[in-house]
């Protein structure tokens, strides 16, 4: 594969460094080929690889051009240990995270893969931060990004689910809810299936009240705001089907009615989607000019330099990066 992977370390007093060291080790040695840069905390990597023996070999960036795992430390000063929601540890994600996505603009790294933050952290320390999503999507200067979870049951059965609203009170969605953001959660789902390869790109899109609005019943967003994206999408030539009820379209897309779900809110995608993946899903921001996959877990501060967190997620996360870049080096080459 072309290029390297970058990774961003995220908050230094989560588990971020923990699972990003496990993935690395777990997958190093099925992918010889496959190169990473890590940006983050020198000090802490090297500590946290000698202490779970994992056997790392982790080389500074400017001399290590030819390793699979470089680092790149940036500079930001930390204790050893440092404290949850600590000033000095949402400044160091904040950079790390910056520097990833400035490497990914300059063509420098093939993909990132962020590590979890923590924004009530973030804020605190001064930065105007809603979420890594939109952090990356204002630096890129793009509105036309959409989030997307997906990941697959222990029977391999995918589930893939694309947001029409992110972090908004249940209050606030009906209003946030326009035609032109359905249509564009709908345009990056479609070419999201392209990018994987799929054979099609079948698009089942939520209704936004209980039974898509029982015909007017329980709400009228779903026959004047939500059906009319649906036929615009079909005008122009996609694959789209709905609005359908929530509590049943989850089931026949993971039997394989469906590629992708169209939710309209955070919470109504991504119940379903970790119950069959809690520890494999994975973050994935679509409409970005650069690849961006991310574990779906937060820092998890209770149980941070225990040694116990599961990398499973990251895991997927780094596999999904790679996988796109792959698929994306022939076409930039």
């Amino acid at each position: 594969m072309n290029g390297r992977i970058g990774i961003s370390l995220g908050d230094p007093a989560g588990i971020g460094p923990e699972v990003t060291l496990k993935a690395l080790a777990a997958e190093l040695a099925g992918h010889a080929e496959a190169s990473y840069l890590i940006i983050g905390d020198t000090p802490a990597c090297q500590r946290i690889n000698h202490q779970l023996g994992l056997g790392l070999t982790l080389s500074p960036l400017a001399t290590g051009s030819a390793s699979q795992v470089c680092i790149l430390d940036p500079g930001c000063p930390l204790p050893e240990s440092p404290a949850p929601e600590s000033p000095a540890a949402a400044r160091a994600a904040v950079t790390w995270l910056r520097e990833a996505a400035q490497r990914c603009l300059r063509g420098e790294l093939a993909a990132m893969v962020t590590a979890p933050v923590n924004k009530h952290a973030i804020v605190r320390a001064g930065f105007p931060f809603i979420g890594q999503t939109e952090m990356l999507s204002e630096m890129a200067g793009t509105e036309r990004t959409a989030m997307m979870l997906l990941g697959q049951d222990s029977g391999g059965r995918w589930l893939r689910v694309a947001l029409v609203t992110t972090h908004l009170s249940i209050r606030r969605v009906p209003d946030a809810i326009t035609q032109s953001k359905i249509g564009l959660a709908m345009e990056l789902a479609a070419q999201s299936c392209r990018d994987l390869g799929l054979s099609r790109a079948r698009l089942a899109v939520c209704g936004l009240n209980p039974h898509a609005g029982e015909g007017g019943e329980f709400g009228n967003e779903d026959a004047l705001v939500i059906l009319p994206a649906i036929n615009a999408a079909r005008r122009r030539g996609l694959d789209a089907v709905g609005p359908l009820p929530a509590d049943t379209v989850f089931h026949q897309a993971i039997r394989g009615d469906f590629d992708v779900v169209v939710a309209m809110y955070h919470d109504q995608g991504l119940g379903p989607l970790k119950t069959v993946a809690f520890d494999t899903g994975v973050n994935w921001t679509l409409g970005l000019p650069f690849i961006r996959t991310s574990p779906d877990h937060g820092t998890a501060y209770d149980i941070a330099g225990q040694g116990i967190a599961n990398p499973s997620s990251m895991i997927a996360a780094l596999r999904l990066a790679r996988q796109l870049a792959e698929r994306r080096a022939p076409l930039i080459q």
